[in-house]
Order: structure tokens, then sequence, then C-alpha cells
């Protein structure tokens, strides 16, 4: 009668795993993207790989109001007059004016008269866009059982005092931080809670210069829901700046360069608190001034990188870590870090590639699910790994004794090949008296059944005082003490093993002399001396065993013993000295290969402890 078999066969469930496995990673990684410190790393991953800074733009420069104006002209802030100077004096020349002038700092009430005055007639040339600034927060909306919060709501607002925005175009200079603190988008216009629109300062930048060059203004990047759009940095912190506001008003400047390009004037002192941390440079702070113009070199260059839906890229991370991790998940150890690797570094180089086509997408989400996936992987492999050798441990453990198994398993391989070394080792030999008689009166089934007993007896009795089995020739066991592990006293183990087989087997031999009329018991053989140790065989077959005149000699005892006596030399009972009691039985017993007056003694009894046997015992 079979047992029932699975329903799925071991290729199906390799595959069933594998899908699981992939799956998994996938899944693992897709949650990973709603952790915060995640997003965070893909983001700068994003910045790293995406903002490629190809220089700054030369159709626009920045005229900083720097320390070296502020060491000149006095502290911030100064009276409008000064803004209103430099304004005429970039405008003095009808042939070598910009095509549009920001001024990136915000006129918000009316202060001195002369000074505001001055200012709305210089703005008057038609070039300029003045700053307009909002904040942000959150207001409850609707009415009766239907409110709501709104977390993107003007709150309050800053704009250019009346005569100055009916003279000068108004644009926004809001700079508003991702949610990682870095400043990567810009948002296109403000609306304000009267329905107004005011457009961002870049974007009425670039419509002025398209108008004064006779070029469609038609560019308008595509915005999310709350009219923001990715930025890519044209220029690093730095690369925008052309002039200081006091070369301008000292007329250290070229007229030519600035003639029919755009010019934003702004803040360009850390002391005036005015930049950011941005995707072009985690370490070097930008100002705001070189932040707008940035943002309007991409305008210029109709430059709209569009970030991919959410949804279409948890399917992309689903539908890559599902084939790269099946091919991962099948393929050798070696082959699976090939593969792990070029297809984490190929999907880096496809986002790089992706965002040069104009299209963003998180570039860690895929390469993280391909980790945690390899990963998986490699732990699948190690612990099926280990299960097999466990097994294979296990298995041989009942073939091989297990210090010996050890032995061989150790990481020098040297233990595994031909050859031993010569060590000063206790043997044991064991028989059985009297079986062949036995084996007769019983069927063969029983014979084995007996025998295992017996050998699971002396197996047993040598395990129990740290020896090593050697072999079982057929109803004789060999044992060994000091190798392949050294021991603490292996006379003293050799021989305690001995006397407890003779012991235990008198229960058995009663029970088998009333079951068959007969019974069995054992004779014992024990000698020390040096013996060659280690993988006796061929190439394709070896045995870890010890030969030499010291296995001969054991092995000549035991044909000796009688049926429930230990026979032992004479190095072995000098050894034990007080520790055993032991019978001379002279140099009469012929052993066979030994030569006249080798002495056998019966070993009688042991002391159950070494230091019981005073000084008399040596240790070999």
């Amino acid at each position: 009668m079979t047992g029932k078999k699975s329903p799925l066969s071991k290729k199906s469930r390799r595959w069933l795993s594998g899908l699981c496995l992939s799956l998994c990673g996938a899944g693992a990684a897709g949650i990973l993207t709603l952790m915060l410190f995640f997003g965070r790393l893909d983001s700068m991953l994003g910045d790293a790989l995406y903002q490629t800074q190809t220089g700054p733009d030369d159709r626009v420069f920045v005229i900083g109001v720097d320390a070296y104006a502020l060491e000149n002209i006095g502290p911030w802030p100064w009276n409008r007059e000064v803004m209103a100077q430099v304004v005429e004096t970039l405008n003095q020349d009808p042939d070598n004016r910009p095509a549009a002038i920001g001024i990136d700092v915000v006129y918000s009430g009316e202060t001195d008269l002369a000074g505001d005055q001055a200012l709305v007639e210089a703005v008057s040339a038609g070039n300029v866009v003045v700053a307009g600034m909002t904040e942000y927060g959150t207001r409850v909306e609707g009415e009766g059982d239907h409110l709501s919060l709104n977390d993107f709501t003007v709150v309050e607002t800053a704009l250019p005092f009346p005569e100055l925005s009916r003279r000068a175009a108004t644009g926004h200079i809001n700079a508003m931080y991702d949610t990682d603190g870095v400043l990567r988008h810009h948002l296109w216009e403000v609306k304000l809670p009267d329905g107004t629109a005011i457009p961002s300062m870049p974007q009425q930048l670039y419509r002025m210069y398209c108008q004064a060059h006779g070029i469609s203004a038609d560019f308008s990047p595509e915005t999310d829901s709350r009219g923001f759009w990715r930025i890519d940095f044209s220029a690093g912190p730095g690369d925008y700046y052309a002039y200081s506001v006091q070369d301008i008003l000292s007329g250290q400047y070229d007229p030519e360069l600035l003639a029919g390009n755009i010019v934003l004037i702004g803040p360009y002192d850390t002391g005036l608190s005015d930049d950011f941390v941005t995707a072009a440079d985690h370490a070097r702070r930008m100002y705001g001034v070189e932040y707008l113009a940035n943002v309007t070199s991409a305008l210029l260059n109709r430059v709209n990188p569009l970030e991919v839906s959410e949804p279409i890229q948890y399917l992309l991370l689903l539908g890559i870590c599902l084939g790269g991790g099946l091919a991962i998940y099948f393929s050798g150890l070696a082959l699976s870090v090939v593969l792990y690797l070029l297809l984490a570094a190929g999907t880096l180089l496809g986002a790089q590639t992706l965002y040069q086509w104009g299209w963003v997408v998180h570039p860690l989400w895929v390469p993280a699910g391909l980790t945690l996936i390899f990963f998986a992987s490699l732990g699948e492999r190690y612990y099926k790994a280990s299960r097999e050798r466990r097994f294979i441990v296990t298995t041989f453990e009942h073939y091989v004794d297990p210090s010996v198994l050890k032995e061989l398993l150790r990481e020098d391989r040297e233990s595994l090949g031909l050859g031993g070394k010569t060590r000063d080792i206790a043997v044991l030999f064991v028989d059985i008296r009297g079986f062949t008689s036995l084996s007769e009166k019983m069927e063969p089934e029983k014979v084995v059944e007996v025998l295992n007993r017996y050998l699971t007896l002396t197996s047993r009795c040598i395990k129990s005082n740290g020896g090593t089995l050697d072999k079982f020739v057929g109803d004789c066991t060999m044992a060994i003490w000091g190798a392949p592990l050294a021991c603490e006293d292996p006379v003293w183990q050799a021989c305690r093993a001995a006397l407890d087989m003779v012991e235990q087997a008198a229960p058995m031999e009663e029970q088998l002399c009333r079951q068959f009329g007969a019974g069995v018991s054992f004779g014992v053989g024990v000698h020390f001396g040096p013996a060659v140790v280690g993988n006796i065989g061929a190439e394709d077959r070896m045995d870890y065993t010890a030969i030499g005149d010291t296995v001969n000699t054991a092995s000549r005892l035991e044909a000796n013993a009688p049926a429930g006596k230990i026979y032992i030399s004479r190095r072995v009972a000098d050894m034990l000295g007080d520790c055993a009691s032991v019978t001379s039985l002279g140099t009469g017993i012929k052993l066979k290969g030994k030569t006249e007056g080798f002495e056998v003694l019966e070993l009688n009894d042991l002391k159950p402890k070494r230091r019981e046997c005073g000084d008399s015992a040596r240790q070999p």
C-alpha cells in the first residue's frame, strides 16, 4: 500500500516557491515605499541620478545683494531708492537693456514716499517683475455637514504696494520644500482667496523674454493636483552669479552681457536668510534668487520632467520583481549574484534614461525589491543547504562514528585524503561467544534482531565512555580511544567500556537461555600502544580506522578471551595501576604473531574514578 502523493510535483512546488518569494519581495518593497526614511533615501538617490547640471543658461544672470554691496551701501533693508537706481542703471541704455528684470524682494507696504515713488518710476520701464509671497496653512472649508480640512490654503499674503503692482508685473517667489526638506518643485501660480491668480516670477520673466524676442510663450509645464512641477536644475549654487549690486551702481559691469537677457536681483548673503537645500546639491545651500534662475532656465528650455503615476510604478515594481526574482531564484549561486547586480544596475540606468526622456520614476523602488528577493533567495539556499547537511550528517552517523564524521567534516580538507598519523591509542575488540550455535536454533530474522541488540549494547558502552566506534565485522566490534579526538584517559575509558559490556550482557544472556535454551556472552581484549590512524583504502572508497601491531594484539587478546572474560596486556595493567583489580595469567597463553613471554592478564574490576587509584596509576 503506497502513501498519498502530493498534488503538486516537485517542479511545481519550486515554481510556486519562487513565485511567492518574488511576490513577497515586491510586496515588502511596496511597504517600504510608505516609510519616511525609505522615501528620503529614494529622493536622495533620484537627486544624484537626475540632477546632472549641464551648466548655467547664458540668457539668465543673477545680481546679488551680497556682502560686498552690504559693506558699501549699508545694512539691509535699504531705502527703496537704491533698488530704483539699480533698475534705472540696467535700463539706462535702450539698446543694451535686459529683456526682463526680476526683483526677488517683496515691497509690500508704503514706507518712505520718495523712495516708493522712485521705485515706482523705475519699474515703469515695462520689463520689470516685482515679487509677492503667500503663506499656506490649514483651514476648515464647507458648510453644515460637509466640512473638510484643506491643508493647502492661502492664509496670508505679502504683495507689492498698490502703485507698484499697477506699474510692474507681479510674480510670486514662493519656494516650498518637499516632505524631506529638499527643494525640487515649483508652484506654477498662486490662487488667492478672491480667485485672483498670481503667476510665478519665472513664468512672468519667461513671458517678457519671449515677447521681447518675438517668440511664442506657449510653453506651460504639466503640474500635479496642487499646481507644482518638477524642476531640472541646470546649475548648482553660485553658478548663476554675475555681479554684485554694488558693481551695477558703480558701473563696473558689461551692459552688453545683460542686453536682451533675463536679470534676477535678490539676496545673496547667508545673513539675509534666503537660502535653501535643493536637489542640485544637498551639501551646499542655494540662494532663493539662484533657485528662481534655475526655474526660469527650465521654462526657457521647455524642460518639464513628468512624474510617472505611482500606481503605474507599483505595477512596474511587481512586474520586474516577478521576472527578475524568478530568474535569480532559479539560477545557481554565482549566476544569481551576477543577475542581481545586472538587474539592479540596469534598473538604475533605466531610471536615468527615462529621466532624460522626460519621465521621473522612483529609482530605489525596484532595486530595493530585487535586493530583498536576492537576500531572501540566499537565505533559502542557506536554509536548504543547512537542512541537507543536517540530514546527511544524521544519516551518516548511523554508518560512521560521530567523532569520525566530525573529523571528516572539518574545514581542513586534508582530512579527506588517504593517509594517517601514528598515535598512541587504546584498542578494544569484543566478540560474541556462542552466537553461531545459537543462530542455528533461530529464524534468520530473529538472528539479525538478536545480533543488532548485542551490537547496540557494545556501541552504547563505547560511546558512553568516550570511545570511537571503528567498525562492526560480523558479530565483532572494534573501538579505539585517543583518535580522532584526544581522550582524558584512554586506557581507563576502554577498560570501563569492556566491563560495562560484560555486565550489561548478563541480563540478555539470561533471557536468551530461557527462550532458546542457550545464551551468549562477550569475550573482550584491550591493548594500548602506537598505531597508524587515518583514512585507509582507495581514493573512491576509504575507511577511517587504525592499523598496526597494537590493533593486532588487541584482536588476539579478544580471540583468546573466554565468554564473559576481559583480557588485557601487561602495559594496560601497569597504566591502570591501583585503579584495576587484575589476575595475571602468566605467559602461557600463546598469542598469534607474538614471541614467547607475552604476559596476559584478566581484568576483574575497576575503581569508579581515576583520582581514587593512588599514585601507582600511570597516564599514557
